[in-house]
């Protein structure tokens, strides 16, 4: 398929700090790709950054069948524009949307399409310290009707924001609250799909978490309450006595692809990494017993989150106190490094624009 562009007639002004509200700015323009029942995925175009018009029935807004990513170009000390790991998130777009009933787009060509957007607004890539561009695709359901059915219309849409460094002040390991009352995900639900649902059930353990002096909550399983999933909108990690786990894949867990290129990092390094099921008792009692040496969530938004303190059921946990630690910190570096083009990418994992 050929891309048509169509250019903005006004071009917004680009932040000129580092200090850039997440998701509050857009670029000048937007990609677009629609899917009709017996026509497939078809119209994939560019064009200014605008409002939608959707018919009030459009079935996006009564049953929610929607998914979306999030990932971000990088730009390097010498001016190039990277993507880290596109292909897994269109990847996990499709593992979304079977999920969801969402028909399959073709990985490679929107991937294609990707990087033409990326091109095109390559100026928006902010250059400070910490800054990226981050980009969410995203698809939702348009057809107008009430029927409680998949959708016979869909919308792929990919919107761009540049945004400021995650940790303004530098990397400052959080204290969490262990979630016991509300439910992210159970094994057979919606948990491992990156779907909008998943996240606005969320709101009310969080804000719980916050009026407790908590910056978020660790999920434990839906079933028995017992099982440690994620932390926030993040995999988590531990390390135990020199050992790194993390919770296994169980259907109700997202598959991060920061978590995968962590443990893919971890085993060229040779440090033991297991995924396994590991419960909230395990963790207090490694923590008694002093082998809980370090905790840290993993998403593209942090890339790494550290965990000084663990709150659960009055009784708390304090981690490496309140410091981060030695492998977070090297974690850390070693991918952003590779983001930003300072470390080698021997894993293949960076793509220019």
């Amino acid at each position: 398929m050929s891309l048509p562009i169509v250019e903005a007639a006004y071009k917004k002004e680009k932040p000129e700090t580092e200090q850039i509200p997440f998701g509050r700015t857009f670029t000048d323009h937007m990609f677009v790709m629609d899917y009709e029942e017996g026509k497939g995925w078809h119209k994939p175009r560019i064009v200014p950054y605008e409002p939608l018009t959707l018919d009030p029935a459009a079935m996006i807004f009564h049953y929610g069948q929607t998914v979306f990513e999030g990932l971000k170009a990088y730009r390097t000390d010498d001016g190039r524009v990277l993507l880290f790991r596109p292909e897994k998130n269109f990847e996990r777009l499709n593992l979304s949307g079977d999920r969801l009933s969402i028909p399959p787009v073709d990985e490679d060509e929107v991937l294609g399409y990707l990087k033409e957007l990326v091109a095109l607004e390559k100026d928006w890539v902010p250059e400070f310290e910490g800054t990226s561009l981050y980009i969410r695709p995203f698809i939702i359901a348009t057809e107008p009707s009430l029927a409680v059915a998949p959708s016979k219309s869909y919308k792929l849409m990919i919107i761009m924001s540049p945004v400021g460094p995650y940790f303004s002040g530098g990397i400052k390991p959080v204290t969490i609250n262990v979630e016991d009352q509300f439910t992210r995900a159970v094994k057979g639900g919606t948990g491992m799909a990156k779907t909008a649902g998943n996240y606005s059930s969320g709101y009310q353990a969080q804000a719980k978490a916050a009026k407790e002096g908590n910056a978020d909550v660790l999920w434990l399983d839906g079933v028995e309450k017992r099982y440690i999933e994620e932390v926030g909108s993040m995999n988590i990690f531990f390390k135990i006595d020199g050992e790194i786990v993390t919770p296994a894949l169980s259907g109700s867990i997202l598959q991060g692809i920061t978590r995968t290129s962590i443990i893919e990092v971890l085993k060229k390094w040779e440090i033991p990494v297991t995924e396994r099921r590991i419960s909230i008792e395990e963790l207090y009692e490694a923590y008694e017993q002093g082998k809980l040496e370090e905790a840290f969530g993993t998403g593209t938004a942090a890339v790494i989150s550290p965990v000084g303190e663990l709150n659960w059921l009055g009784k708390k946990m304090v981690i490496n106190d309140h410091e981060i630690g030695a492998l977070s910190q090297e974690l850390y570096d070693t991918i952003t490094g590779i983001q930003r083009g300072r470390k080698e990418d021997s894993f293949g994992w960076t793509i220019e624009v």
